[in-house]
Parts: C-alpha cells; structure tokens; sequence
C-alpha cells in the first residue's frame, strides 16, 4: 500500500500582495486582483470623486479625512478579502467575517441597471451644463415617484403568484 504525500497547496490569493496593490494603486488594483470587479469599480468611482471633492468640493477638511479614511480602509478590506477567498477555497470559516463569500442572487430585473444608467446620464449632462440645475431641483421627485411605483408593481406581482 502506498501512500501519498501530501503536498500543501498554495494559497489562491496573496493577501500581502492585495494589501500591496491597494497601497500603490488604490483605485481598485486590490480587488482587480482578488477577481471582485464590481468593487473594483466602485473603488474606482469613489476614489475619483474623493480625489475631484479635493480641488472642486468645499466640504474640507472633512473630505481629505475622508479620501484618507477610504484609502486605509481599501487595504484592510483587500487583504480581509484575500484571505477569505483563500479560506473558503480551502473549505474553512475565516474568524472574524462572520460567512464564507456570498453567490451572486440573480434579480431577474432590469430597472436598476436601467435607473442607474440614466441616473448616470442625467449627472453627466448636469456636469457639462446641458441640464441645468434648476430642472433637476425641479423634476427630481419624479424619480423617487418611479421607484415607489416599481417596488409596489413588484410586490403586486409577487403576492400573484403566490396565489
């Protein structure tokens, strides 16, 4: 009977290497690195407007603490997310997160992405003086009325099908 060596397996992630990322680069390079995109993205937007708020915002110096908050905080949670990744793909809790990585939950709805994406637009032509300010203080409660409308559509829909 042989029997086999059992050969330690390298870690999926390095978390010294995700803190490192997140430290030089700290637009998102860490969670680029951890395979999460989608807070890569918001790490990517949020520090770009902490970093516009410095010369253009006049919400200081409560907004360089800010920016500085979130760049220590990007680190901590690079490296904690490399090191859960590399607990849950040993098949072990990591203390001190509580649950391994949760699975993407499929809405099946498209209105978020859409709200969001003509959110993004309205912003936008605000920022370039299409749109003034005065129409947007003006109309904004529209869009409060449309998500009401949405959610309570949604539970009408629900509370069908379960009958």
């Amino acid at each position: 009977m042989e029997e086999k060596a059992v050969v330690p397996q390298r870690p999926l992630k390095s978390p010294g290497l995700a803190g490192f990322l997140s430290a030089i680069f700290p637009f998102g390079a860490g969670a680029l690195y951890n395979g999460q995109y989608n807070k890569a993205l918001f790490h990517l937007l949020l520090f770009s407007g902490l970093v516009h708020t410095q010369r253009y915002g006049s919400g200081q110096p409560f907004m360089a603490l800010f920016l500085a908050a979130f760049y220590f905080y990007q680190i901590f949670d690079n490296v904690q997310s490399a090191r859960a990744i590399n607990a849950a793909g040993a098949g072990e809790k990591l203390e001190g997160l509580g649950q391994e990585l949760p699975d993407v939950i499929q809405s099946g709805s498209v209105f978020w992405g859409g709200f969001l994406i003509v959110l993004g637009i309205i912003l936008i032509l605000i920022n370039f003086e299409v749109i003034h300010t005065a129409a947007l203080r003006d109309f904004w409660p529209v869009a409060v009325i449309a998500v009401g409308l949405k959610l309570v559509l949604d539970s009408v829909a629900k509370s069908k099908e379960k009958k």
